[in-house]
């Protein structure tokens, strides 16, 4: 994560640029195909089915266009919710967020983390911590040390509020 991108306000999406609009379009459309499109296709084989699936798909093509520019927009509440609304549907695991440190990195995992934070959890390891924030561990258990980052004081962990915070600043 570079220093351009730390320093960017708060809610502000309507910068982004058209590449990374289209690379979270094309992430979601991805993911949306591998988690429910590919199985629904497997669940309802048919020639008379194909039709349906593959309106479907457009539908969808225009729907992750949408959800991107929202989601970079400059309505938090409207980012926050549609984050919010994909998050669910597509990486809980049941109430749980198992998502691996590299999806953090994706263009949408990096939207999660600057505008919503970690969808499940206020508290995080330093590990996701280091994930979220695009940096080693080392660098995150440094950020600790300087205070740039707050460990919360009832649980081992750092605050996803202070990871934020780092992310887009006020």
């Amino acid at each position: 994560m570079n220093e351009s991108t730390r320093r960017r306000p708060r809610g502000a999406g309507h910068g982004t640029s058209t590449a990374t609009h289209t690379a979270i379009a094309r992430q979601l459309l991805h993911d949306i195909e591998e988690k429910i499109l590919h199985r629904l296709e497997q669940l309802l084989s048919g020639d008379e089915l194909r039709p349906a699936v593959e309106g479907l798909r457009q539908q969808l093509q225009a729907d992750t266009e949408m959800w991107a520019a929202q989601v970079t927009g400059p309505d938090s509440r409207l980012a926050e919710a549609t984050i919010s609304r994909i998050v669910s549907a597509l990486y809980l695991d049941g109430t749980e967020f198992t998502q691996p440190a590299s999806w953090w990195r994706t263009p949408f995992g990096s939207v999660v983390a600057r505008r919503l934070g970690h969808p499940t959890s206020p508290v995080v390891s330093l590990s996701v911590a280091s994930a979220m924030l695009g940096i080693t561990r080392q660098g995150a258990h440094d950020l600790v040390k300087r205070g740039k980052l707050q460990r919360d004081t009832d649980e081992v962990g750092v605050l996803v509020s202070s990871i934020k915070d780092r992310l887009d600043p006020r």
